[in-house]
């Protein structure tokens, strides 16, 4: 099966089994290793990707539904000014990214932040109920991605004032 698609802005074509899943191709094809293969069952959050604008677990996406998609990784996204802002947050209050959970952390909180310019504390503890992260408390996340957003917001302002 052949699939064509954008990943990471990129028009690319993977050759593939209609059985395979996402997080398959993209690691065995395209050697993006960012998002890991954690549970398969789509609960633990390791395996995130940005799939057509919403955080999506790349174990639960059949190769069929690739077609004509558009996918970030959590490496495309490392490529952004957003992703600064989301490391600078972190940093700033102590969130480590230990490489298994970082695709589910990095990319939650930019959904949060685009969605919501200030998330509350609370909304940002019960987004993140769904990732199982062993290095970072929930209360860290939750400064860290409110910092993020303030980060944000004032280069943005910046950039268009």
């Amino acid at each position: 099966m052949t699939l064509p698609f954008i990943l990471n802005g990129e028009d690319v074509t993977a050759n593939t089994e209609p059985d395979k899943r996402l997080i398959d191709i993209l690691r065995e094809d395209f050697g993006l290793t960012g998002c890991k293969a954690g549970c398969r069952a789509g609960s633990c959050g390791a395996c995130s990707v940005i799939f057509n604008g919403s955080l999506s677990s790349a174990c639960l996406i059949p190769a069929f539904r690739v077609r004509g998609s558009e996918i970030i990784t959590i490496e495309g996204f490392a490529l952004t000014d957003d992703y600064n802002d989301i490391a600078l947050g972190f940093s700033m209050h102590g969130v480590e990214n230990c490489g298994f959970c970082n695709a589910a952390k990095i990319l939650l909180a930019d959904q949060l932040i685009s969605g919501k310019k200030l998330p509350l504390g609370g909304e940002i503890l019960s987004a993140f109920d769904g990732i199982i992260c062993r290095c970072a408390t929930g209360e860290n996340l939750a400064e860290a991605v409110a910092e993020a957003a303030k980060i944000r917001r004032r280069r943005r302002h910046v950039q268009t004032g």
